[in-house]
């Protein structure tokens, strides 16, 4: 059999730039969570609140008797504070196993291998979660504020209320940040996606169970503060301009959300490794 020569030579495929390899895990991911059909339907699911609410933005508009039912500020930050149990079930069938598959498969060690950082690997993995998350809430908020102009033929209403984009896009992409965030620490901690979504509902609902407790022992809601819906619905007040029942300041809140964010890096920069290192 002829040996034929295995020189040297140059690469011939595209060069990508450096930095940029993150936007192929995106990519994947994304494609990947299309083609499901479980997913799509969870999707739209998630997007029937916006269709009650444009019915109801259509009939304040056009009936007379329906004018009570005219949007407002809080209108908005309602419809956000409704997503939220589509946020959650997104959170947990999208970003369960981002990481804990990756784990599972023994894939970190060839990702990790090519000229591909800790970090890019990270924000590709984030940049999916983030993706579908806000396709849950910021898109069908916008789509309101845009239903709202088109059904009513006029401005007015968001020329009065201009706060309203950057509100719910500020409110979105740090809602959207402390799931993904959180999320994907507790993904690097297993390989087991299940055992990753158990451990992402404690995580909300024990924290919310622990402010119930407390507050109805000493009948003090600053405990609101070691909820994490809580700090999260507390900041969302402070941004939409609404009153909050909790007595949590949003800077509070704020700091509560900065030390989980701190520590969901922490983690992440100790899971994700391409040798898993033993002590």
């Amino acid at each position: 059999m002829p040996i034929y020569d295995q020189s040297y030579r140059h690469y011939a495929g595209e060069r990508l730039a450096r930095g940029h390899a993150w936007m192929v895990i995106t990519r994947v991911g994304l494609r990947t969570f299309f083609a499901r059909r479980a997913f799509l339907g969870l999707l739209l699911l998630s997007w029937m609140p916006f269709l009650i609410r444009a019915v109801q933005i259509y009939a304040a508009a056009n009936l007379p008797q329906a004018s009570f039912l005219a949007p407002t500020p809080g209108t908005f930050r309602q419809f956000l504070g409704q997503q939220d149990i589509f946020v959650f079930f997104m959170t947990v069938y999208v970003g369960a196993g981002l990481i804990a598959n990756d784990r599972r498969a023994n894939a970190l060690q060839i990702y990790l291998s090519k000229p591909l950082g800790r970090g890019e690997y990270v924000f590709g993995k984030m940049a999916i979660l983030m993706t579908f998350l806000l396709m849950v809430t910021w898109l069908p908020a916008i789509m309101l504020l845009l239903v709202q102009v088109l059904f009513t033929g006029s401005v007015t209403f968001f020329r009065d209320n201009l706060f309203l984009f950057p509100a719910i896009t500020t409110f979105c992409f740090l809602e959207a940040l402390v799931g993904a965030a959180s999320m994907l620490a507790l993904s690097s901690l297993s390989n087991n996606s299940r055992y990753v979504g158990i451990l992402y509902a404690a995580l909300m609902f024990f924290s919310q169970a622990i402010f119930v407790v407390l507050k109805a022992a000493t009948g003090d809601v600053r405990w609101s503060l070691l909820s994490l819906p809580n700090d999260v619905i507390g900041l969302g007040d402070a941004i939409f301009r609404q009153g909050s029942d909790l007595s949590t300041e949003w800077p509070m809140a704020l700091l509560a959300i900065v030390a989980l964010l701190i520590v969901s890096g922490v983690i992440l920069e100790r899971r994700v490794r391409g040798v898993e290192v033993v002590t």
